[in-house]
């Protein structure tokens, strides 16, 4: 059974949340000149997510390697803001937005405009060392730039997100509690170690049991372990094993969601609210 307070995306138990992972962006270095084709190329991997029966989207600016700390600037504010308004328009599955490497204002700022109902923030609390150095989470300045608005866009927080490690050696369920109960985050992501990597199912059984609030799976999944994360979880983020070939920077592959959800509905059908 799954308690009402673990559920995150309404009408859907445990979530199959779908990646539309943004190619290069204006004023980045594998940019290709053509921002229509970056904008074509999201709605229909958008699309395609949606007609399959995906649960919800997040996008990301995954193609803007390498990535700014933080304080992107406003021409990226400004494309990922059009990029989600044209998204919600032909879908109006739940949206997330997740700005990297780390700027959850800007996040918080385009989802807004754009009516998405929650954030990724990569560092909420802590401090981690990343291929961009030391990124220490700011809680207290993203949940007064949202008071500030007056929004109610749900927080889903990175715990030793991917492709960082730890400056200090704090249990991966106790920075969740932090993250939770401190941060007020109102949800938990656990990934590998690298982006398609699989979690440590024991380090995601602790989270779960740490904290009140959703723990979603955020890198991993695919058809053969969707099954045993959907119950070890409160929702799955799936990306790269959705692609062509499963590879992160192809379209969206329509048969490769099919399968996915099909499997992934035998465990959700199972389900009971309490």
């Amino acid at each position: 059974m799954i308690a009402a307070d673990r559920i995150l995306v309404p009408g859907a138990l445990r979530p199959i949340i779908g990646m539309v992972h943004l190619k290069p962006l204006p004023g980045t270095p594998g940019y290709g000149g053509s921002f229509q084709a970056v904008l074509d190329a999201a709605l229909a991997d958008a699309r395609v997510l949606d007609e399959e029966g995906i649960d919800a989207m997040f996008i990301e600016n995954y193609g803007d390697v390498p990535f700014r700390k933080s304080g992107v600037e406003p021409h990226t504010i400004a494309a990922m803001t059009m990029i989600a308004a044209e998204i919600r328009r032909v879908t109006r599955k739940p949206l997330g937005i997740n700005v990297l490497r780390n700027d959850p204002i800007a996040a918080i700022g385009i989802a807004m405009v754009c009516g998405a109902g929650m954030i990724r923030v990569n560092v909420h609390t802590g401090a981690m060392l990343t291929d961009q150095g030391i990124i220490e989470g700011n809680a207290n300045a993203t949940l007064d730039y949202m008071a500030k608005l007056g929004s109610e866009i749900k927080i889903l927080a990175d715990v030793h997100v991917k492709h960082a490690a730890a400056l200090a050696p704090i249990p991966i369920d106790e920075a969740a509690a932090d993250a939770v109960e401190r941060g007020l985050a109102d949800a938990i992501i656990i990934t590998g170690n690298r982006t398609g990597d699989g979690v440590d199912i024991d380090e995601l059984r602790m989270v779960r049991r740490s904290v009140q609030a959703p723990v979603l799976v955020g890198s991993g999944a695919d058809l053969d372990t969707i099954g045993e994360l959907l119950q070890e979880s409160d929702g799955v983020i799936v990306g790269s094993w959705l692609k062509e070939q499963g590879e992160v920077r192809r379209p969206v592959d329509r048969e490769r969601v099919r399968r996915l959800m099909a499997a992934a509905a035998g465990v959700i059908d199972s389900d009971t609210i309490h």
